[in-house]
């Protein structure tokens, strides 16, 4: 079946007539039924992938330009191992400032001279840091020259490396030995002219699978089905990108549908609704001259999130031996208030990652109170149970420190939403629609909702919109501002 067409056979229906009800066979080649109205259109979505993309799927353009950036850099060792130190240096740094760079991010048009400027002075940045330290280590001219003749052959096998592999990588495009079943969001014109461009051109490495919205609009493309559909027919075309065009229903809707589990794991790229929008990179991409941008993963996972794991898992246990004199101290402060009632730690059942309940652990700050109460009560910045080494503890939040155990277990992050318990996380849940979002990733012992001043009485919408930003905005670099600002909270005493 060719690639550039489709089958589409309307019905019309009687006025009087109620629609049929919706049926979609579980073939790969099964027509998908839309019912808009009185109107049933069954559109026969295109074939899945070829049999040799389907084997490279998981395949990825870092997957090459990455080994081949490392295998150049690596090359002058092959004429000279005198200089092997600073060789490995130069790799290192090179492919850190390039992935920093975005230079193993993926791409819909390939080109060298696009990236040559990027490239060029990405090696220059990475030369000059290791020319630099190389001359306050050796004071001979003659090694240094030596040395930067090497960084020189390896700084041009990469732009040659580069060439070699954007050349494998458009042919096995062409010839779709590679490429990715996407989606298009939007019906409208923007919506079916990248259909048609997908179609006409496979360098771009996509295959149109189909097309949805919220109504049809006009005589243009067939809807493979509404938004409502959206996670049903990425599993049914095995799909791996999502095009956000020009739909028809409000940002807010198509979000909350882009974060369904099947959704959020493909890759989404979007038409900027402004034309002419460069990239974060500052390296535009397009698809037939139709900009488009690709928008960062919603939740954590893969590399990023055993990043995020390995960080929590250093940070608590070096933070753990280090407090350890502090969190002493407060334990025998507890200890001596409650007078051994109760005990030193309070544990509570909280809401985790993909609403896991677990228990949280924190120092006792009040006096025993019944377990009810203690699920249901939402505030006790007032109880006269607090005594005054609770409020102490609660107002430099000390009594959180316990928590660093829960890091270590699995069951918080340094950073992430804060817990909750299970009878706010449902009323939450069921009153603001992105509560439940929250979830998607561990909480944590502090968050960015925290250190911007939304703790205790605060719009709980506040919140879940704060978190939801850090989920959807997260970098080591995020995680560290949080933690600075949380020990500037400490030393204000800004707790509860």
């Amino acid at each position: 079946m060719s690639s550039e067409s489709t089958s589409t056979r309307v019905v019309a229906e009687a006025p009087d007539r109620a629609p049929a009800p919706r049926r979609v066979d579980q073939r790969q080649d099964a027509p998908i039924v839309d019912h808009n109205q009185n109107l049933e259109t069954t559109t026969v979505l295109p074939y899945a992938s070829s049999r040799t993309s389907g084997r490279t799927n998981p395949l990825r353009a870092w997957m090459l330009a990455a080994p081949m950036d490392v295998a150049a850099l690596m090359a002058p060792l092959l004429l000279n191992d005198r200089y092997w130190r600073g060789t490995l240096a130069m790799a290192g740094l090179t492919v850190v400032i390039f992935a920093v760079g975005g230079l193993y991010r993926p791409r819909r048009h390939l080109s060298l001279l696009d990236e040559l400027p990027s490239l060029s002075g990405r090696l220059l940045a990475a030369a000059s840091i290791v020319a630099i330290i190389a001359a306050t280590r050796y004071d001979s001219a003659s090694y240094l020259n030596d040395f930067m003749r090497g960084v020189l052959l390896s700084a041009a096998l990469v732009i040659l490396g580069r060439a070699v592999t954007r050349t494998l990588v458009m042919t096995a495009r062409r010839r779709r030995w590679v490429e990715h079943n996407a989606i298009v969001i939007g019906g409208g014109p923007i919506g079916t002219e990248l259909a048609r461009l997908l179609r006409r051109y496979p360098q771009y490495g996509l295959r149109f699978v189909g097309c949805v919205d919220t109504v049809p609009r006009g005589a243009g493309l067939q809807l493979a089905g509404t938004l409502d559909d959206l996670e049903y027919l990425v599993r049914l075309q095995r799909c791996d990108v999502l095009i956000l065009a020009d739909p028809a229903s409000s940002e807010s809707t198509v979000m909350e549908v882009l974060r369904q589990p099947r959704s959020a794991a493909c890759d989404l790229w979007a038409v900027p609704r402004l034309w002419g929008s460069r990239s974060a990179a500052g390296n535009p991409d397009h698809i037939g001259a139709i900009p488009v941008v690709k928008i960062g993963d919603t939740t954590l996972s893969g590399p990023r999130w055993a990043l995020k794991r390995a960080f929590d898992v250093a940070f608590a246990t070096l933070a753990l031996v280090v407090l350890s004199p502090v969190m002493l101290l407060c334990a025998i402060a507890v200890l001596l208030e409650s007078g051994g009632r109760g005990g030193i730690f309070f544990q509570q059942e909280r809401i985790g990652r993909h609403g896991k309940p677990f228990q949280v652990i924190k120092f006792r700050s009040m006096r025993p109170v019944n377990e009810h109460e203690s699920q249901t009560n939402w505030s006790i910045a007032h109880d006269k149970r607090v005594g005054p080494v609770g409020r102490l503890l609660r107002r430099t939040s000390l009594d959180e420190l316990p928590q660093l155990w829960n890091i270590v277990r699995g069951d918080m992050s340094v950073v992430g939403p804060r817990p909750e318990r299970p009878y706010f996380v449902e009323k939450f849940s069921a009153e603001y629609p992105t509560y439940a979002m929250r979830h998607r990733v561990p909480v944590g012992l502090t968050g960015l909702a925290q250190v911007s001043g939304l703790r205790g009485d605060t719009p709980i919408s506040d919140r879940a919109r704060f978190d939801n930003y850090y989920i959807e905005n997260w970098s080591p670099w995020l995680d560290v501002k949080v933690l600075l600002r949380t020990v500037a909270e400490v030393f204000r005493a800004g707790g509860r």
